[in-house]
């Protein structure tokens, strides 16, 4: 019996097949045509978010290469500030589409290298031919939430930012107050309190300091009300006890040492995914170590940083709280003994490591409802 050798698809079954690549501007969008390698694509150009003119431009194309009307349409672009509508909307036109993670591209490490819309496109086109014939890892795709995942994660997200925004807020009014040599433990810049204040001199404070410090408090007060109302909205979303991802807030809730302001991100950044293993956790969180072995020279560059970044600093932040409030869990015993008598640097690399495993066991708790070893419930704490 002989054997058959598994090989790639054969150029030849690539017929029947349009490949379409995207490169996405903010007025214009530059379109690629091919049916194969070898094949002079053809580029149009038209104006961003005429889905009309692409229409036209992939009819266009069909005829220009002698397609049947019903010919499967392969597209890509890389991800961006355009989002995932796009993706949606050739969805709607049975197109096969993928959304390229732009960090997995290749790229040529010339000193100077030339980098035009039209090369881009071309260079897509070749990477999805490539992929439609078998080289699976010449990208990677990014995996596109459906509209309601997507929606969902406004909230905590806007409600992140404006606590941002109120943090820079309040330190350019303490800034714009020691200015003046005035010190203020709280912060409270009402009108009669403006009023009160006295410089290092005894003098009261200028028309024009008062009157920016005034606009600036009105930020603050405008601030904090959109803050409770998003938190008051968090709650009532809390109520909704038969959603999947509330379920899974509420899990993670029942862990000693993780409260509301990291399960909630953590479930709806995260953990509503599938993932097959833990690698591919690690991965996307971009805790994974990137190892520099070449030649003679050995060393480790530190984590990918690859990954979601709202939930790496999610996660960074509930490992110390893990290794506070859960002592007696494994994770956190492993950490005491390799890092308890290193210097402050060490402690902050351990708490990577730590990070990485945390997040696997909270996926496995979950998944299977595996506690983590050693980890107390709030029920018995």
């Amino acid at each position: 019996m002989t054997k058959k050798t598994t090989r790639k698809k054969e150029y030849s079954e690539n017929q029947q097949v349009l490949f379409m690549a995207f490169e996405l501007g903010a007025s214009k969008w530059v379109l690629g045509f091919s049916i194969g390698l070898g094949q002079k694509a053809r580029k149009r150009t038209i104006e961003a978010g005429d889905v009309n003119a692409l229409q036209q431009e992939i009819a266009a194309a069909k005829e220009r290469f002698r397609l049947s009307d019903n010919s499967k349409i392969k597209s890509c672009y890389e991800s961006g500030r355009d989002g995932f509508w796009i993706h949606r909307y050739l969805e709607t036109l049975q197109v096969q589409n993928c959304v390229i993670d732009s960090s997995s591209i290749e790229v040529n490490r010339k000193r100077r290298r030339a980098k035009t819309d039209s090369l881009d496109v071309d260079s897509l086109l070749k990477l999805l031919i490539h992929h439609h014939l078998g080289e699976k890892k010449v990208f990677s795709m990014v995996r596109v939430p459906s509209e309601q995942e997507e929606d969902r994660r406004h909230l905590h997200r806007g409600f992140q930012t404006l606590k941002k925004e109120k943090t820079r807020t309040t330190n350019r009014l303490r800034g714009l107050l020691a200015t003046q040599g005035i010190r203020m433990p709280r912060l409270e810049l009402s009108d009669g309190r403006l009023q009160a204040i006295r410089m290092w001199n005894g003098k009261g404070l200028g028309e024009g300091l008062k009157s920016r410090l005034k606009t600036e408090w009105e930020r603050v007060l405008q601030l904090r009300e959109q803050i409770r109302a998003l938190e008051a909205e968090r709650q009532s979303r809390l109520k909704c006890k038969e959603r999947p991802e509330i379920k899974q807030v509420k899990q993670l809730n029942t862990l000693r040492g993780i409260g509301l302001e990291s399960s909630w991100p953590l479930v709806h950044e995260f953990l509503w995914r599938d993932f097959r293993n833990r690698r591919e956790i690690g991965s996307l969180v971009g805790l994974t170590p990137t190892p520099y072995d070449s030649g003679d020279s050995k060393r480790e560059q530190g984590i990918s940083k690859a990954g979601n970044r709202h939930v790496r600093a999610i996660a960074i932040e509930l490992a110390w709280s893990w290794v506070r409030h859960q002592p007696n869990s494994k994770i956190t015993l492993w950490f005491k003994e390799r890092f308890s008598e290193a210097g402050k640097r060490a402690r902050k690399i351990g708490i990577v490591a730590v990070a990485r495993r945390l997040i696997i066991e909270l996926w496995r708790f979950l998944k299977i409802g595996v506690v983590p070893e050693g980890a107390l419930l709030k029920a018995e704490a």
